[in-house]
């Protein structure tokens, strides 16, 4: 007994030190992984913080640059505005009668806020708001320190909105005889609403630490320690991280809503000005965690397979190490039930493909809905002239010409219907009603189509044309299509012009190209003219449906629409298309 004990001991010695030599290189692994997302943590966190604070400095540098350029802009004015004879002459003589509209002028060109002139008593006598004419100034700041100065002085007032006023002021002296005071006031608003929107809060402080300008209004008038302490801007810095974030950051600034900032602080030389930014470190805290779940996922699957390949290993072995063979099973039970979600998860996905491909067929719908309307405009106007037309001629008795309208209304009906029967196979890329067309033809029934306009809008159309046909394999009456689309829209940009001229010009070379030319106000955006529902008509006049549509056209008929602005004026659009023999050739 005593010897068969000893003999089944011995084997268990070298599985021990097995067990425990494992469970020594999983304390070593945790111990490298933490050790690693830690100083990956504190490293990119450095590295990112730094990536913010230079981006932060080099805004907060250019909102500086802007204050001072738009003060030193300004701060010129008064002493170019003293000197104008027409405001030297008004004061002297008390005739105010073209002033106001002088320094309106003047304003424009300036871009300053507002300018306004005084008398030597304070009274408003000329000024941009006229609204202001009239109004005593004379105990007001900017005008005291004028009277005192015989230099531009520059005054920060506090209005009753809570914003700040800004303003160069400076006496007008003729012959050594004061006459008044000249008042140039700054915008620096507009610098303000340049800043909003940004993922940081900035505001300006005075010498004595008041706050002037800001991206927050609950701010101005306050110092720094009181602003803090209000509410947070919801639009400046809306993406600020959590306070559970607080660990990555060796050093926290202000705090706005539980959200750590990054607070620069630069000298402006001027008046002892101060600008301040408060930058939210949410951008870095993202960053960061992202580089540290990557990391994470890692050393887990590195561990997981540690632990694959120790189960598989003792599963081989005895019965000593059936539990572990156990939590294997269980493990395998996991991995099928993530594998059924995931699987259900894919047939949602397909679900939802086939959704998206349903809601893509309705969108297409709609669009061929509204192109129907559109195409359906031209027609119906014409119909309604040969009506108008055709009724008239019947009360002179003239029926025979009346016949003659009706039967171009029922050729206009026949044309509806073809319409509505192209517009409804436009999604599919057929073929069969191609045949060698003469584009002179096409055009000529195009310009039929259109009579009624023209005539109506007194038209002055030159073509130039070969004599000879000029063949393209085509569809006719979508090639028609694309005519009438550009001559409505010549003639729609030509409608408030005297004198209208339309050039068609047929030219044949490697391809054929027709070109539409007017005389219209041209085209404001080429980029964006043949996008779906992109129109400069007023409302009720089109959809924007009409040069798309015709692109596409073009490009099924194996040829292209460009469009450019004329160097005289207006807009010419070009139709290039392949030969009849080229496309021949191309399909062979």
């Amino acid at each position: 007994m005593t010897q068969s004990t000893g003999n089944s001991s011995k084997p268990r010695a070298p599985n021990l030190r097995r067990a425990w030599f494992l469970r020594g290189l999983m304390v070593l692994f945790l111990a490298i992984a933490v050790g690693v997302v830690w100083v990956s943590n504190f490293w990119l966190t450095q590295r990112f913080t730094e990536t913010t604070r230079s981006r932060a400095e080099l805004r907060l540098a250019l909102y500086s640059g802007s204050i001072i350029s738009e003060l030193q802009r300004n701060s010129v004015v008064p002493l170019l505005l003293s000197r104008d004879p027409t405001l030297t002459r008004s004061l002297v003589a008390s005739d105010y009668s073209t002033t106001s509209q002088r320094l309106i002028s003047y304003r424009e060109e300036i871009g300053a806020e507002s300018l306004v002139l005084l008398d030597r008593e304070g009274r408003v006598v000329a000024a941009t708001d006229r609204n202001q004419i009239g109004e005593n100034r004379s105990t007001e700041p900017y005008f005291v320190q004028a009277l005192r100065s015989e230099d531009t002085v520059f005054t920060t007032s506090e209005l009753d909105t809570g914003a700040f006023d800004f303003t160069f002021a400076r006496q007008v002296d003729i012959d050594g005889q004061l006459f008044g005071v000249i008042l140039v006031k700054v915008d620096l608003g507009r610098l303000e609403d340049r800043w909003r929107g940004t993922s940081e809060a900035v505001f300006v402080a005075n010498s004595e630490g008041h706050i002037i300008l800001s991206t927050e209004p609950r701010w101005r008038g306050h110092e720094e320690l009181e602003a803090v302490e209000l509410r947070s801007p919801n639009s400046a810095i809306q993406r600020a991280i959590e306070t559970a974030g607080d660990w990555a950051f060796s050093a926290a600034g202000p705090y706005f809503s539980g959200s750590t900032t990054l607070r620069l602080e630069s000298r402006i030389p001027f008046r002892g000005w101060r600008l301040v930014s408060f930058t939210a470190y949410a951008s870095v805290r993202e960053r960061v965690n992202s580089v540290l779940a990557l990391e994470i996922m890692g050393f887990a699957l590195l561990l997981a397979g540690g632990f694959y390949v120790l189960s598989r290993r003792a599963r081989s072995q005895s019965v000593f190490f059936q539990r572990e063979s156990a939590e294997l099973r269980r493990l395998n039970i996991r991995l099928q039930r993530e594998i059924a979600e995931r699987q259900k998860v894919e047939r949602n996905l397909e679900e939802a493909e086939a959704s998206l491909q349903q809601s893509s067929k309705l969108a297409a719908l709609g669009e061929m809905s509204a192109a129907v309307s559109h195409e359906l405009n031209q027609p119906l106007a014409a119909m309604k002239t040969y009506l108008a037309g055709a009724k008239l001629l019947l009360q002179r008795r003239r029926p025979d010409e009346a016949l003659s309208s009706f039967q171009r209304i029922d050729d206009l009906l026949d044309r509806m219907g073809a319409i509505t029967r192209q517009l409804k196979s436009y999604a599919r890329k057929g073929g069969d009603a191609f045949q060698d067309v003469d584009i002179r033809a096409a055009l000529s029934s195009a310009l039929t189509m259109m009579e009624p306009q023209l005539r109506q809008m007194v038209v002055e159309i030159t073509q130039t044309m070969p004599r000879e046909p000029v063949m393209v394999h085509a569809d006719r009456l979508r090639l028609e299509q694309v005519i009438i689309n550009l001559l409505r829209n010549a003639l729609d940009a030509m409608k408030g012009i005297d004198t209208r001229e339309l050039d068609l010009i047929i030219a044949e070379g490697d391809d054929v190209i027709l070109t539409v030319r007017d005389n219209g106000g041209g085209i404001d955006d080429l980029d964006a003219l043949f996008e779906p529902f992109y129109t400069t008509k007023k409302p009720g006049d089109g959809v924007g449906l009409g040069l798309a549509i015709s692109s596409g056209i073009v490009k099924d008929l194996g040829g292209r629409l460009t469009a450019r602005n004329a160097e005289n004026g207006g807009a010419v659009f070009e139709v290039r298309l392949p030969r009849a023999a080229q496309a021949h050739e191309a399909a062979e």
